[in-house]
């Protein structure tokens, strides 16, 4: 059919334009902030093109989501202001005949949205992780002069090691002063490591070597010695590092590991994501409407704030189950089954408009009532005034 084959063409090129406006944005944006990372220290600068690959590709669902929405949006706006939508619909076509080109269109949208979401991002996230502890790894140990006392951020501990290995990642000849609650620790060792535990805990991890806590004039003066002993250097709270975990979680290990409330929100947000989009793109065709001669302004701000307004409400919700407020059973499908009767309404609007019940019709025959009573009322005063 000549309507659904340039309906496809239009939504076609439009997507294209739209994603790579989109693209260019957020790739803009996030460029300027690793800059700034790498700038302050917290990233390689040899890794800022990766990070920049994975961090994009970790955004990429949205932005097709987003994609399919405006693209559907602009082209029936744009087909309602060029009055295209009067001659559609003098031929017979209503406005239910745009479901099935929409969804040839989306169809590879929602399902590219659906198979990042579900590896391409917790794949990103796993990657980017690594690139940033390897560095935080090699960055404390270069921190560490070799030949020179170095103070902690806290002024509560002195650290001192001989020589450093070729890789930056062993220390030699190490000693640590710390004073804990005025009673002061000396610990010396051999070598040692910086290492990352799962939580993403830093810990200095010290081989052969001994302890002194105390000074040896007084009586609870002791001395120990060791293999292994590991001191903190930097800890994260437990919620950042299950929320960070539950990220990089592959979609089997998340259906495996629910007893996590941050592992049953992340499984929340993938299951919504391709859903929202479906809907999105639905919602689009009726929202689409515009008056020619008023503008098509007022019409995209209201189809953009109904975006904002979903997304955060899926992202109540995801909070919700999160702190344990909310079952996941119960949270990841009343939010899109209103979201679908909301479609319906929207499309039984459009359609419906000239109905003798409709709400435009009803509001413009009462205008019109009040408008005749007021003409009959300035009529009859006229006549009297005559006499």
């Amino acid at each position: 059919m000549i309507f659904q084959r340039a309906l496809r063409r239009e939504l076609l090129s439009t997507a294209g334009a739209v994603f790579t406006t989109l693209f260019t944005i957020v790739i803009t944006v996030m460029l300027i902030k690793i800059l700034g990372q790498a700038a302050g220290g917290k990233v390689a600068s040899a890794d800022v093109i990766a990070l920049i690959g994975f961090t994009s590709l970790g955004y990429m669902p949205v932005l097709l989501i987003l994609t399919g929405y405006v693209s559907v949006l602009w082209v029936v706006t744009r087909s309602y202001q060029d009055s295209e939508m009067v001659v559609w619909f003098a031929s017979g076509v209503s406005l239910l005949n745009w479901i099935r080109p929409v969804v040839f269109f989306g169809l590879p949208i929602i399902t590219l949205t659906a198979l990042l979401t579900c590896f391409g991002t917790p794949w990103a996230n796993r990657q980017s992780a690594e690139l940033k502890q390897r560095y935080e790894k090699r960055d404390d140990i270069a921190k560490v002069a070799p030949g020179k006392f170095q103070e902690s951020a806290s002024s509560d501990r002195i650290f001192f090691v001989e020589s450093v290995a070729g890789d930056l990642g062993k220390v030699q000849n190490i000693f640590v002063n710390t004073v804990n609650n005025g009673r002061s620790s000396v610990i010396v060792a051999k070598e040692g490591a910086i290492e990352i535990d799962k939580n993403g805990d830093k810990f200095v991890v010290m081989s052969k070597g001994r302890r002194y806590d105390g000074l040896p004039t007084e009586p609870d003066f002791q001395m120990m010695q060791f293999e292994h002993y590991g001191i903190l250097m930097a800890s994260q709270t437990k919620a950042l590092a299950e929320d960070k975990s539950a990220k990089s979680m592959t979609m089997a290990e998340l259906l495996e590991n629910q007893s996590s409330s941050y592992n049953q929100g992340e499984l929340l947000w993938r299951v919504s994501l391709p859903l929202m989009g479906t809907v999105l793109m639905f919602l689009a065709v009726p929202l689409g409407f515009v008056n020619p001669r008023v503008g098509r302004s007022a019409n995209l701000i209201i189809a953009l704030l109904l975006v904002v307004v979903y997304l955060n409400l899926v992202n109540i919700v995801q909070a919700s189950v999160v702190q344990g407020r909310m079952a996941f059973s119960m949270a990841w499908w009343p939010l899109q089954a209103a979201a679908l009767v909301f479609v319906a309404l929207a499309f039984a609007w459009r359609i419906n408009v000239n109905s003798r019940m409709h709400p435009l019709v009803l509001w413009s025959g009462f205008k019109g009532c009040f408008h005749s009573k007021k003409a009959e009322k300035m009529a009859s005063a006229g006549q009297v005034s005559g006499s």
